[in-house]
């Protein structure tokens, strides 16, 4: 179970769940992978809906990499990812908004 406050996100490949979340270390190994672009880009993207499909690959890497996953971006390209594209692109962005806020207390 993922810990919002933790700013860990669930995501299920092959359908057992990983947590992840942008650790400091993830978030630099993140910004080393987007070249000329910024964090802050990335993040614009998002809230724009411009977002590709290498930005949420890039993001559930570095979440899964955050979270203890050994695996690198070329292990998920035969692997069922929970949700699909959609889940995948949802958990991209939870994890962007986890990294940078306080979850809502309801």
């Amino acid at each position: 179970m993922a810990n919002p406050w933790a700013g860990e996100v669930e995501i299920a490949l092959n359908g057992v769940p990983h947590q992840a979340r942008l650790t400091l270390g993830a978030l630099a190994e993140l910004e080393a992978t987007l070249g000329a672009g910024t964090l802050v880009e990335l993040v614009e993207r998002f809230e724009a809906g411009r977002f590709s499909t290498r930005d949420v690959l890039m993001l559930v890497v570095a979440g899964l990499r955050g979270g203890g996953w050994k695996g690198q971006a070329a292990d998920l390209v035969a692997v069922e990812i929970g949700g699909g594209p959609v889940g995948a692109a949802q958990a991209a962005a939870q994890l962007l908004a986890r990294a940078f806020t306080v979850p809502e207390t309801r």
